[in-house]
């Protein structure tokens, strides 16, 4: 209503009254700048004359500053709904006048789209409040913001997408989109695709790895296990091929006597492993050497098993195992042997260690016997509290600690099952077989048999013909198309 009150104003200071015979809308009702652009303007400019024409273009130029003051206060309505304060909208326009001076349906459609990322609340604050820049930026990101919710289906967890738009040049995104359909092409699942990208370092993926470096990269991984090499260790996309990847791949693969296959094994097993340098690799295949007294290829064949021993402490673990061996009574042939069945052993801690030796000793081990360390070996793969309950459980069934030793010496896992499956077997075996515990002594090995589909099937199948009193051994040893040969003929004498 300003502006025509300047023109009413004018038509009384410089001419004649003007009837002017506007619809009833215009006259009664409050309408916007725009409307008068297109609308009154036009109108009037056909009624007044040349000295009213000059004035009306004076009023004309208050528009734009109508405009923009509509456009700031939209802004800050804007901003408020997303969590700032005024004086925060206020300064961050002050310091970002290409987010004031972008069209507000813009800055209204990228932050829709922001949300639809799953991004809202505080999370989109800070997003807005670290890089105000996306609110104008140009259409790079739109490209990847509509990548992350078309093509991968927003799929990423809200901290992995801030992580990608904080980028300080927008312009390596597009490469982004592009290296994360890459690896899809691999084989890397959508799904899997939050996962592996939270574990690179992503400016390092975006600025310093180009589409053809990550290509090369999986293709010279193909031989031993290609992209799922790379899913389960996706930090691998940061290293560098030539100086990284490719020596420490190729010192596994000489170690094994250059076989693809079993250098493919180690990699699946670790790909941690290609995160040491060749020159710790060989410092411990060379300790192994000297002091255990083993060869490359029994060296390999331990890393073949047990991959972690190339992250092993030479000094504050395999030293003291291997000392512990040659006290024990092992030459290196034996060494071999031991360490081929229990690797394990070479990493466990030694508080670890020590709690199991303890109770080991307690049932009755000498030091210093190969005896103690076989057992020693048995029970690297059990923690301390389940040994502890599984001891207990053999003696409120009425075994002594002699009974336990003698059992372990036969059948050393008797020590490592766990105390739940062994307390159900137990059970079982008492009171369902009506069988003696003692019969453990005989044969310990009943305890590593499955329940369900081993024992309690093959004892209710010879129930029907012989009765209760055929052994364990007897029972559960011979081979399963021998038990079915014999359950057949079994069944053919009954009919």
């Amino acid at each position: 209503m300003v502006i025509l009150s300047l023109v009413s104003s004018s038509v009384s200071l410089f001419s004649p009254p003007i009837s002017l015979r506007l619809p009833p809308l215009y006259s009664h009702v409050n309408f916007p700048a725009s409307t008068f652009k297109t609308e009154l303007r036009p109108l009037l400019l056909c009624c007044l004359d040349s000295r009213d024409t000059a004035l009306i273009q004076q009023c004309n130029s208050l528009a734009p500053s109508i405009d923009g003051e509509t456009q700031t206060e939209s802004l800050f309505t804007l901003f408020r709904d997303i969590g700032f304060k005024e004086e925060e909208t206020e300064m961050l326009l002050t310091k970002n006048p290409d987010v004031k001076s972008t069209p507000l349906d813009k800055i209204s459609a990228r932050v829709a789209s922001l949300q639809s990322l799953k991004l809202d609340g505080f999370a989109l604050q800070g997003l807005i409040a670290k890089c105000p820049t996306l609110l104008s930026s140009s259409e790079e990101l739109d490209l990847v913001i509509t990548f992350l919710v078309d093509e991968l289906e927003g799929r990423l967890d809200p901290e992995l997408v801030e992580r990608i738009l904080a980028v300080a040049d927008t312009s390596f995104l597009l490469g982004f989109n592009q290296k994360v359909r890459l690896l899809i092409h691999h084989g890397i699942p959508k799904e899997k695709i939050s996962h592996v990208l939270s574990k690179v370092y992503l400016s390092k993926l975006m600025y310093q790895k180009s589409v053809e470096d990550i290509e090369r990269l999986i293709s010279y991984l193909e031989p031993f296990g290609g992209i799922g090499i790379v899913a389960r260790r996706p930090v691998i996309l940061n290293s560098d091929l030539d100086t990284q990847l490719i020596p420490r791949v190729e010192f596994i693969r000489n170690l094994s006597g250059e076989d693809d296959f079993a250098t493919g094994t180690v990699l699946r097993r670790l790909p941690a492993i290609l995160s040491y340098s060749v020159d710790h690799m060989n410092s411990h295949v060379e300790f192994l050497k000297s002091f255990a007294g083993l060869t490359s290829e029994q060296v390999f064949k331990i890393v073949h098993v047990f991959p972690n021993v190339i992250s092993t402490s030479k000094e504050r673990k395999l030293r003291p195992r291997v000392e512990f061996l040659k006290e024990c009574g092992f030459d290196s042939p034996g060494m071999f042997k031991f360490l081929s069945k229990a690797p394990l052993f070479l990493a466990l801690s030694e508080d670890n260690l020590s709690h199991k030796l303890g109770f080991l000793v307690k049932i009755g081990y000498k030091h210093r016997t190969k005896e103690l360390a076989f057992a020693m070996g048995a029970v690297t793969r059990t923690s301390s509290d389940n040994m502890q309950r599984v001891i207990g459980l053999y003696l409120s069934y009425g075994l002594s600690l002699e009974d336990i030793l003698a059992m372990s010496t036969k059948h050393p896992q008797v020590l490592q099952y766990s105390h739940t499956s062994l307390e159900e077997k137990l059970k079982y075996l008492i009171e369902y077989m009506g069988r003696e515990v003692e019969e453990l002594l005989a044969f310990p090995a009943f305890l590593g048999y499955k329940l369900d589909s081993r024992i309690k099937h093959r004892y209710e199948e010879k129930l029907k013909s012989r009765g209760e009193n055929m052994s364990l051994n007897k029972l559960l040893t011979v081979s399963a198309e021998r038990f079915s040969k014999t359950a057949d003929s079994i069944e053919v004498i009954c009919l």
